[in-house]
């Protein structure tokens, strides 16, 4: 083995690099100060320490407050760019990282930790290209007691992703080793280049000292010993091309192969080499197309001591594909529809047999409209549209490319049926009309409500979805309705995360609070049905079975408030759209207001109004408005004259305005003969 580790020296430890990478503003190593970052007044305060070098939060200087926010200076970089943060959590604790655009109202959360450790660690944070000028905010969260401090060490903000890595510096950028006792990666070089060494002509050509990851066979001791080196889990989704040199001698045997790894834990080998041995360093290029954060793994398998070695080196990325017959074709938004101007890409069979319909009712006690507005059009099956009482209606999606994994939603609403076993199913054919699978049947559970399904598929040919629904007499037909269709790449459990400024209530209350000054009620969360008889929703507007927030009229009096407020929102240098879905049924039913609450100011500003009964169905809104102050919004509920007067939101978002498709903006609109009385 002896002879081994010479080749391995000779042949691996001329690799070189450039110059130190650049830095970026908002870096900063606080040695000379804190290079203009400062302590957000409304928080606790970040504290440097007396000699210099780390800036630190302890709970012990918090007095009653959570947490400590540093917030960068304005930064104004266009091209993508990484944070490299280097930290420490010292007992109980956790550290945030935002992003504070100019043009929001929120902060977006992109990476947080809250592991303690007894040494430096180091965080990789992707911050994509934007024409925006943003801010960076750190925020601190040592808990209550004795030796819970969070500090930063240096923050480092370089060009490029965060993938990329030459391993010059000593944090390797962030890649961490799988640990296995007896193989690993390594780093090595740190030698004068070796003028005689066989390197690729048209690599690095200085002389300047390098480092490299390496992996040896030497102290292999099983079958198949795996050595693993992982890039941080990147921020945000990755498409393009990845490249890196790699170096390998396979005297008895080894397996290399490079992976993506997503956040739930599934590999896809992405690359393995063709040949076993190197005579220098060979650069490769390989395809990424991941619509989701990823991981990436370079994993070197051993059989026995004597299964040579493998190195890389400079890792790098482009977000353009290195080959253009990869450049991506899928497009999944082909097989969505919402059904509004029609049916899209999707079509029926032979005109005997169409029995879908698109439709839009009028809603009343017994027939709610569709899911997307209240008011829009919906996808329905029903014998009054088939030339018999019997039938199958199919409904065929387009075609979408294989081997890719598609995320599938869509709503349906069943009413009627007296036996539901073939209402409803989703099927995938290939592109001989042939079904490949039954992917989804209706539930044993269903209910008059637009009911949410989410379903993940992979096929390896060209395929589309096809919704069937049977009927076979006139005696067990009923209504069956298909609205909101949507399929995007990617694992459905993959979720885009916490975004500020959305709510469907699902895990809480997102940070509205309820105003306790002169309310006589509150807003309350709850799931299903309304207690009431003839007022309140079946269900939410998110799921079918899911939370949402209404005011319970038989806990108030005609004329009596609940309030239900924003977080403090930073106000913005552009107009926001506020969307939000309404439910207002009963014959009692009071007003829902909207209104802008200025910090500091005592009069609200009406945004938008409703009142009186609006429909059966969970009716949406878009609001327009701008403030460039701190401020709040509030959703405020008056009772009606009856009982029959529960109000109910859900799905609350603000967006960057002004709304696209501002259907439903005029302030004031419906009827109630006890308008004045409700309003004293």
């Amino acid at each position: 083995m002896i002879g081994a580790c010479l080749v391995l020296q000779v042949l691996l430890l001329s690799r070189v690099v450039g110059a130190q990478p650049q830095l970026l503003p908002g870096s900063c190593n606080f040695e000379l100060g804190t290079c203009g970052y400062t302590s957000e007044p409304e928080s606790g305060s970040w504290r440097m320490n007396e000699e210099g070098h780390l800036i630190t939060v302890d709970s012990a200087f918090l007095d009653d407050q959570e947490k400590a926010v540093l917030v960068s200076p304005v930064l104004d970089q266009q091209d993508w760019s990484c944070v490299r943060l280097v930290y420490q959590i010292t007992g109980l604790g956790s550290l945030h990282l935002h992003l504070r655009p100019d043009s929001d109202n929120f902060d977006y959360r992109v990476w947080n930790a809250n592991r303690a450790s007894d040494s430096w660690l180091i965080a990789s944070v992707d911050l994509p290209n934007t024409t925006n000028p943003y801010q960076i905010l750190l925020d601190g969260q040592p808990e209550l007691g004795s030796g819970n401090s969070i500090a930063i060490f240096e923050i480092h903000i370089v060009p490029g992703y965060c993938i990329e890595c030459n391993f010059e510096e000593h944090h390797l950028c962030g890649y961490s080793n799988s640990w296995n006792p007896n193989v690993n990666w390594y780093v090595g070089g740190n030698v004068a280049r070796d003028p005689e060494s066989n390197l690729l002509e048209n690599h690095v050509n200085n002389n300047q000292r390098g480092h490299f990851m390496y992996v040896d066979s030497v102290y292999a001791k099983h079958f198949q010993e795996v050595a693993k080196l992982s890039s941080p889990m990147t921020t945000v989704p990755m498409a393009g091309c990845l490249s890196f040199y790699y170096h390998r001698d396979q005297e008895r045997g080894n397996i290399f192969s490079v992976f993506t790894r997503d956040q739930l834990g599934h590999y896809e080998e992405i690359w393995r080499p063709e040949v076993y041995v190197t005579s220098g360093w060979i650069l490769v290029s390989v395809d990424i197309k991941a619509p989701h954060p990823l991981e990436v793994v370079f994993e070197a398998a051993f059989n026995s001591a004597r299964g040579g070695y493998v190195a890389i080196d400079d890792i790098s990325f482009s977000p353009v594909f290195c080959h253009t017959d990869t450049e991506p074709t899928v497009d999944p938004s082909i097989a969505s529809c919402d059904f509004e101007d029609g049916l899209c890409l999707y079509y029926q069979e032979g005109e005997e047999s169409k029995v879908w319909s698109r439709v839009s009712v009028k809603p009343n006690a017994y027939r709610i409209g569709d899911h997307t507005t209240g008011a829009g059009c919906f996808l329905l099956a029903d014998t009054r549209f088939a030339s018999k009482p019997g039938y199958v209606g199919r409904l065929h999606g387009p075609f979408l490319p294989g081997n890719h994994k598609y995320c599938l939603r869509f709503y349906y609403l069943i009413n009627g049926f007296k036996k539901a076993d073939n209402a409803l199913f989703l099927y995938i054919y290939d592109e001989n009309n042939v079904a490949q699978e039954k992917v989804w049947s209706l539930p044993d559970t269903s209910r008059a409500v637009w009911t949410e399904v989410e379903i993940t598929y992979m096929k390896p040919m060209l395929s589309k979805l096809v919704f069937v629904s049977i009927c076979q007499n006139f005696w067990e037909c009923g209504l069956v309705a298909v609205d909101d269709i949507t399929v995007s790449l990617g694992d459905c459990q993959i979720t885009a995360g916490f975004l500020p400024g959305q709510c469907n209530f699902e895990s809480g209350m997102c940070g509205y609070v309820r105003d306790q000054t002169e309310d006589k009620a509150d807003w309350l969360r709850v799931r299903g049905h309304t207690p009431t008889s003839y007022t309140g929703p079946r269900g939410d507007h998110t799921t079918g079975v899911g939370y949402f927030m209404y005011v319970e009229a038989s806990l108030m009096r005609p004329g009596h408030r609940a309030r239900l407020l924003t977080s403090e929102l930073r106000g913005s240098s552009s107009p926001q759209c506020l969307t939000f879905y309404f439910h207002m049924y009963g014959s009692g039913t009071g007003i829902l207001n909207v209104l802008l609450r200025h910090v500091g100011r005592e009069r609200d500003t009406l945004l938008w109004r409703r009142r009186g009964e609006q429909s059966v169905s969970w009716m949406r809104a878009k609001v327009d408005y701008y403030c460039g102050d701190r401020h709040q919004i509030l959703f405020e509920a008056i009772r009606g004259p009856t009982l029959r007067s529960d109000i109910a939101i859900d799905d609350i978002s603000f967006a960057r305005g002004p709304c696209e498709d501002p259907g439903d903006v005029t302030p004031y609109s419906g009827f109630s003969e006890y308008f004045n009385e409700i309003e004293n």
